[in-house]
């Protein structure tokens, strides 16, 4: 039998996940905390070791600075969207507004540090995404704006930006930590009488690719696809915990049960950026000790 990365059978919904019954599973409750802790300390662990990965990179290379240190900063815009249980993946047509702004410190022709300040506009519904009939009965959505602060390191796999380099352009890729304030409102299913708004704090884990083009001396232009892994399954105001989705089995499926959880315990939500920015060097001497 095959199983997707959700533990799921190939064809089967997240919606069709059966409540445990603690009258029928003595234990049930334990085995899902069991994992649920499982994958949270996973993350933490993960979360500590690109800390302590920032805090290396960033003192072997202090080294390598000459005196004629480059600081840049500049802010971009673009959309954003997100996945949870109402969006299962990175879906184009479900985003909103992205902004943001940003320094940076650039330690020698490859390894740069950024920290900046983003802003983006997150939205979701069953009634438009209508993934199944069980989703479509649901009807949960939320409108929300997400805030986040966040560090990163850059590494760019060419030379750029002496201006007698070979090349104007490079592709890089990034990593390192954060922390968004996120607030909405929406439902978390029909008649839902917690409908309203709410919001919560949570670190993130921003990581992703993109390319820089050299305009001039000064003058830097970007494309850049960022992913947010959150600590939080909440961010669509849907966890899991909700009452079932009643639904009649399936005559081509007896097996199909009569209720279905509105959403998963243990699968938390992400966000993702997508835009250009532009940016400034205050140097326009770029040495490097090596």
């Amino acid at each position: 039998m095959r199983f997707n990365r959700f533990g799921l059978r190939k064809h089967q919904s997240l919606l069709n996940l059966t409540k445990i019954n603690p009258e029928n599973t003595k234990d049930g409750f334990d085995i899902v905390y069991y994992f649920i802790n499982c994958n949270v300390l996973k993350k933490v662990n993960f979360l500590f070791g690109v800390l302590a990965a920032l805090l290396i990179l960033s003192g072997s290379m202090a080294g390598n600075e000459a005196k004629a240190q480059q600081y840049d900063f500049g802010g971009g815009i673009g959309v954003a969207a997100y996945s949870g249980e109402i969006v299962r993946r990175l879906d184009q047509g479900k985003v909103g507004l992205q902004g943001t702004l940003f320094g940076r410190r650039n330690f020698d022709n490859v390894w740069s540090l950024r920290a900046g300040f983003s802003f983006g506009r997150l939205t979701a519904a069953d009634s438009v995404t209508r993934l199944d009939p069980a989703a479509i009965y649901r009807d949960a959505g939320f409108k929300g704006n997400v805030w986040e602060a966040s560090a990163v390191m850059e590494y760019h796999f060419l030379d750029f930006t002496h201006p007698q380099a070979q090349y104007r352009f490079s592709p890089y890729g990034f990593f390192g930590l954060g922390v968004s304030y996120y607030s909405a409102e929406g439902q978390s299913f029909r008649g839902d009488p917690e409908a309203g708004s709410y919001s919560l704090t949570t670190p993130v884990i921003p990581f992703g690719a993109g390319i820089k083009y050299r305009l001039t001396d000064r003058w830097t232009l970007a494309g850049e696809l960022g992913f947010r892994a959150t600590f939080t399954d909440l961010l669509d105001k849907i966890d899991g915990t909700q009452p079932s989705i009643p639904r009649f089995q399936d005559a081509n499926n007896p097996s199909q049960p009569f209720g279905n959880n509105t959403g998963n315990y243990s699968d938390n939500d992400w966000y993702y950026f997508l835009g250009v920015t532009i940016s400034y060097s205050l140097s326009s001497v770029k040495c490097y000790a090596y």
